[in-house]
């Protein structure tokens, strides 16, 4: 368990400069959008929300696999915020996101090992798959949820749901395409959460959580391991020394006994 705890805080270090610089602008922002509102218990869980939802996002783009418990966190935070705004699908995307990819990673010894060296490209019928795949849920999604709730926004909530869901499934598989799948999702959920802020139903923390996220996501193409070579070949190193030193270090202990 202590090794465990170690691997976890081991995975907050060796992010790119710029990542650590978009999470201090995104603390900061969200500060002034709590103290500048009304404090309520929402309010809070957003803010809790947000910060964690950053780190997941851009530990996913240092290809780090402890955004599988910052997920997991913020995701229940956002699924408060989302029923409170009456954007369901928002709850059925944070609970996509932990099903898909953050209790998959959290529970995968295989996917936390070394995960830089394991990333993928989309083939042209991979391609075809998830866009086929994005399109049916979209429309699936929509009708059902203008059907059977009271959402008052179902095809915008739709369509950042359907984005989402399929991006989850591709950053499991490994496919550095997924960044394709969140810029649109970013933008999607801008347009939503800013909706919902003009017409009464969140805050405006929402709305700027996703411009960050959109940020991260167009920062992957140029410095992520996911795209980047160098900085994955870096990344491979450090996590092959890592897991050496971890190694040493548990047959000293073993040795010791």
């Amino acid at each position: 368990m202590i090794n465990y705890f170690k691997f976890l805080g081991h995975q907050l270090k060796g992010w790119p400069q710029q990542n650590y610089y978009l999470f201090y602008f995104s603390l900061g922002c969200q500060i002034m959008t709590l103290v500048g509102t009304k404090i309520t218990p929402l309010t809070i869980i957003t803010f809790i929300g947000t910060t964690l939802g950053v780190l997941c996002v851009l530990a996913i783009n240092a290809a780090k696999s402890i955004n599988g418990w910052l997920g997991v966190i913020s995701a229940i935070c956002f699924i408060i915020t989302g029923f409170a705004a009456k954007n369901y699908l928002s709850i059925g995307e944070q609970v996509a996101y932990m099903l898909t990819l953050d209790i998959p990673v959290i529970i995968s010894a295989n996917w936390n090992v070394n995960m830089a060296s394991k990333i993928r490209k989309f083939t042209g019928r991979s391609w075809l798959v998830a866009i086929v795949a994005t399109a049916v849920v979209y429309v699936v999604s929509g009708y059902l949820i203008g059907a059977l709730t009271d959402d008052p926004r179902p095809w915008i909530d739709a369509i950042s749901f359907a984005i989402c869901l399929t991006a989850g499934v591709i950053c499991f598989l490994r496919f550095n395409n997924q960044y394709v799948w969140w810029i649109a999702s970013g933008l999607a959920q801008m347009v939503l959460w800013y909706i919902s802020f003009r017409q009464g139903s969140a805050t405006l923390a929402m709305f700027i959580n996703s411009a960050v996220y959109l940020a991260n996501d167009v920062l992957a193409f140029t410095i992520s391991p996911w795209y980047n070579k160098k900085e994955r070949a870096r990344l491979i190193s450090e996590e092959n020394e890592y897991a050496a030193n971890m190694s040493k270090n548990n047959s000293l202990q073993h040795s010791s006994i």
